[in-house]
């Protein structure tokens, strides 16, 4: 497909995903429907959408309107690409412009965050809010974590070189490296089928550092969804790990990760927690996910006032379920990848005013500035 072609059939996309579709669902359905695309096709098909729900309120304030077309016009301005090299009304391209949508967007662009957030977002960052807008606009970076159970970061660099991969180090975490974005030789290279390097954000790895893990300890990773977290957790204490999710099918390729990167996981059900206690408890809860909106764009069109309050109430329960789980003289670590107060310091604070009987340690606060993804993490004690 000619690059023309390709931007039109993000636009069907995209007009889908206006109507409540989720992106990855239209993504699919539209390759289905198109079998003459090819794996490039489709992969440059999905670039172009994503970069349209990175800027999804600024691309239809420049392209003049909220549908597929103009959206994808709006993208095309913000990106620095001629118009007229896409619009030509030839073959598969999109017709040529009207004289309405050749009218040049005057004002001030939209921050294409959520109005329910931007105020926080904006106290927050202060000075840096504006830099903060333009990189959450960016694609994320390509981030592997070094697997301490298989590996130096020498070695790993070295075995990523072997296979044409150049690294880099990201000062965020000793164990982070970052990689080209869109190297496809990544999933083939020995270093990763060999366990020797996993895909994982500087600043997600820089949160399970923060959790200090330690060899010998007892350690719960108490919401572990796919289990990149957990493999980390692993790693950094090289001892065993106990796992457990509130939805046992998030962790269903667990057993096979575990096996590449030599950890010891052990799943554990809600009922084997009770009366068990763990030198340090992991708490990555549920949350809006704002930190890693570059990932998932669409996360940031579908965030609801209602949403986030459904996210409130089910952090206060992780934080008061993880609780009793902690051993005398053990730590709970809660963390998320969220930008918020409301699910980062508030819930931190509401939860010790609440108890009573912990106390605060310290935090860590991460957001793409800092050279990853948004993230907190905070220390807390039994007082």
């Amino acid at each position: 497909m000619v690059p023309a072609a390709r931007y039109a059939a993000a636009m069907q996309v995209v007009d889908r995903i206006r109507t409540g579709t989720r992106a990855s669902v239209a993504l699919r359905d539209w390759g289905r429907a198109n079998r003459f695309a090819g794996s490039g096709d489709r992969r440059a098909i999905g670039d172009i959408v994503h970069d349209v729900l990175r800027h999804w309120w600024s691309s239809a304030a420049v392209g003049g309107g909220d549908s597929g077309r103009l959206r994808v016009l709006g993208l095309l301005r913000l990106t620095g690409v001629d118009p007229a090299s896409i619009f030509t009304g030839t073959g598969h391209a999109p017709d040529e412009l009207s004289a309405e949508e050749t009218v040049q967007f005057q004002g001030e662009l939209p921050t294409d965050l959520p109005s329910l957030v931007e105020g926080d977002l904006r106290q927050r960052f202060g000075g840096d809010f504006p830099d903060l807008v333009q990189a959450m606009r960016g694609r994320a970076p390509l981030d592997l974590r070094v697997n301490l159970l298989r590996s130096s970061v020498a070695e790993a660099e070295a075995a990523l070189a072997a296979d044409g991969i150049t690294v880099e180090q990201v000062p965020l975490c000793k164990t982070a490296l970052r990689a080209p974005a869109g190297d496809r030789r990544l999933a083939r290279s020995r270093a990763y089928l060999d366990g020797l390097v996993e895909l994982q954000d500087a600043s997600s790895q820089a949160a399970v550092a923060f959790a200090e893990p330690r060899p010998g300890e007892r350690i719960l990773d108490y919401c572990t969804g796919a289990g990149g977290k957990a493999l980390s957790l692993a790693a950094l204490s090289n001892g065993p790990v106990e796992v457990h999710d509130i939805a046992p099918e998030r962790m269903r390729d667990l057993p096979e990760r575990a096996r590449r990167a030599g950890a010891a996981l052990t799943p554990l059900g809600t009922s084997a927690l009770q009366g068990r206690h763990w030198d340090l408890v992991f708490a990555d809860a549920p949350c809006s996910g704002s930190g890693s909106w570059r990932r998932d764009p669409e996360g940031r069109i579908r965030l609801t006032a209602e949403m986030l309050a459904a996210l409130r109430t089910a952090q206060a329960q992780v934080l008061d379920v993880c609780a009793p789980l902690v051993a005398p003289g053990g730590r709970l670590v809660y963390a998320t990848c969220s930008m918020l107060s409301a699910e980062n310091e508030d819930a931190v604070a509401d939860f010790v005013s609440r108890t009573g009987n912990w106390r605060l340690c310290r935090t860590l606060s991460l957001s793409p500035l800092d050279g990853g993804d948004g993230f907190f993490a905070a220390w807390l004690e039994r007082t």
